[in-house]
């Protein structure tokens, strides 16, 4: 699990990196910064508690720490949300894990986009005439890593862009 937190370090890092807003981008790197202190320090506890006698509260701590782990990576997901609406440069041709991660954090705005667009042609209006909403909540980035968790072990770290999809703007 601890491994796994330093994986959305990593990609907290590179779409702050090529965030346009300089405030989203700060954000962003201090939830990455947030991660990997308490991904190291799940690693850790879990490496004191393998060679150490079972105790109920070692159990605990680690339980703990691994819960602040996913709140602090929900954290890095939200704040990447955030720098993707707002824009991202074009990663250099040469970097396979950037290009990587523009293209999940492309595919999710492009599906932000399109469910917005569909909620935008409802029709239907309340007593204040008001357009309705429809149940579906918006795609978010924790939502796509969850439905990639049984191939890919849930990280973004290697998102597979879509057949025939390239980035072509100067930025996402």
């Amino acid at each position: 699990i601890a491994s796994d937190g330093q994986v959305f370090v990593k990609f907290g890092r590179i779409v702050a990196k090529h965030c346009l807003d300089k405030r989203c981008s700060a954000e962003l790197l201090c939830a990455a910064e947030q991660t990997h202190t308490i991904s190291s320090q799940l690693g850790i506890v879990a490496r004191v508690k393998a060679v150490t006698a079972e105790s109920k509260s070692s159990s605990e701590l680690l339980v703990s720490n691994a819960q602040n782990l996913i709140q602090a990576v929900l954290h890095v997901l939200k704040a990447a949300e955030a720098a993707c609406i707002k824009g991202l440069r074009q990663p250099p041709p040469d970097s396979e894990e950037e290009e990587e991660a523009a293209a999940f954090c492309m595919q999710w705005r492009k599906n932000l986009l399109w469910h917005r667009a569909k909620e935008s042609l409802n029709s239907d209006r309340d007593e204040l005439g008001l357009r309705k909403t429809r149940a579906k909540a918006e795609p978010t980035l924790t939502a796509m890593v969850q439905e990639r968790s049984p191939q890919t072990k849930s990280t973004p770290k290697r998102p597979k862009p879509i057949k025939g999809h390239a980035i072509m703007d100067s930025h996402l």
